[in-house]
């Protein structure tokens, strides 16, 4: 081996020892979390009480009074002593997967989801990070997939928002792949979140990018055919009545409040909700939401996989998030892919102003007392700006950004992969 060749090689050797040690640090710290957090006072508040209890009305063969609020309210208070006062929500066919988990005791089942909800964490740390170039040090990669809180928020929630934030990662390494069809696929998996998912594949439609379509068309007809096989017929028109009633009262706080949801529907909500009327509301959102999905998609031009085609997946991301609905900390959990894209990307220094914006953003969003304290305060709307300014940083970026993006556009085996 070759002088120069020698601190390559000791460089490589770092870095994998950097990466071992992280991982072997965050196993350490995530399962230990579930652990403590199962063994825990606030175990029966999580939102996996919610799952469990929606699991259990299907493990008990009651599926198709699945969403009769009454009976949720009968099974919760049944099985907890302080029980969360909100209501199992997801669609029918995540009850019906996660039936088998009903069969065990509740800490039980939170355990081991949560060891499941811990793996795909870790293995989304190693397996992205041939995709995600900064930083450049494997323990300062490790440690910004640890502080991004809502990943935590989603470990101890027992939310599915990592497992979409999973979904939403092969999407992304499948399209680079020009496997359009196993992106639209994969990511139609993720529909026990539809309100994030349905806005994402509206950018892909309007593109005409009728192979990811397909994927994701036959991803969500096995799961429809799940759900109809779950409630029937009666319990998913039940359910469509719940999710209405849910949209038309957006200060409930037993569905989650507007004002608690960092949406272009919490954000209007907040700002003008209490003057122009539900009508009003929506038909302003809708716009809003419409509006910027087109403006996402016209600007998805760049050839496949270069950094300009990054991102604007990271801004469609951001985007869908912003156009969803009844979003809270957890559901930030697919923008951290995202965000290492704009880390990877930043504009040069020349660009000041862009520069600052982007910096801004991934500071905002990387900080996780900014989360605990608009939670704390109920004004979780105020994330609204910041992801739209993310989202629009990002496509500027493509536009005017960076120089070698142009490069790109011409020989896009520069890209890293």
């Amino acid at each position: 081996m070759s002088s120069k060749d020698q601190p390559r090689a000791a460089a490589i050797e770092i870095g994998i020892n950097e990466m071992t040690l992280g991982l072997l640090g965050a196993a350490v710290l995530l399962y230990g979390a579930v652990l403590w957090c199962a063994h825990g006072p606030n175990a029966e508040k999580t939102d996996f009480s919610l799952t469990y209890v929606g699991a259990r009305i299907v493990h008990q063969g009651l599926g198709s009074r699945l969403y009769d609020l009454d009976l949720q309210k009968q099974v919760r208070d049944s099985l907890f002593q302080h029980p969360n006062p909100l209501f199992f929500e997801h669609p029918p066919f995540e009850a019906l997967m996660l039936s088998p988990l009903a069969a065990l005791p509740f800490r039980t089942a939170y355990m081991l989801w949560g060891f499941v909800n811990a793996t795909v964490w870790l293995l989304l740390i190693f397996l992205m990070r041939p995709h995600f170039p900064a930083p450049l040090e494997d323990l300062g990669y490790v440690a910004l997939w640890l502080l991004f809180a809502p990943l935590g928020v989603a470990l101890f929630q027992g939310q599915s928002s990592l497992i979409l934030l999973a979904l939403y990662a092969a999407a992304f390494v499948l399209l680079r792949q020009n496997s359009d069809f196993a992106a639209g696929a994969a990511l139609g998996l993720g529909l026990f979140k539809f309100q994030f998912v349905l806005p994402f594949v509206l950018i892909l439609v309007l593109r005409k990018q009728w192979r990811f379509l397909g994927g994701f068309c036959i991803a969500a007809v096995v799961l429809g055919i799940l759900s109809l096989l779950t409630t029937g017929w009666h319990g998913i028109v039940t359910y469509v009545r719940f999710l209405l009633a849910i949209g038309t009262t957006p200060q409930n706080l037993s569905y989650g409040s507007a004002v608690d949801m960092p949406t272009i529907d919490g954000f209007v909500y907040a700002m003008i909700g209490g003057r122009i009327g539900h009508l009003g509301l929506s038909i302003s959102v809708l716009a809003l939401s419409v509006a910027l999905l087109l403006f996402i998609a016209r600007n998805w031009n760049a050839p496949r996989g270069s950094s300009a085609d990054n991102l604007t997946f990271a801004a469609a991301v951001a985007s869908s998030l912003l156009s969803g609905s009844h979003m809270f900390t957890h559901d930030f959990s697919p923008l951290l892919l995202a965000m290492f894209i704009a880390l990877a990307t930043l504009p040069p220094r020349s660009q000041r102003g862009l520069r600052a914006a982007t910096l801004f953003t991934l500071v905002v969003l990387w900080l996780p007392p900014v989360y605990f304290v608009l939670v704390a305060f109920h004004d979780m709307y105020l994330m609204c700006p910041v992801l739209l300014l993310f989202a629009l940083s990002a496509v500027l970026i493509k536009k005017y950004g960076r120089q070698d993006l142009s490069r790109e556009s011409h020989h896009p085996q520069l890209t890293r992969a």
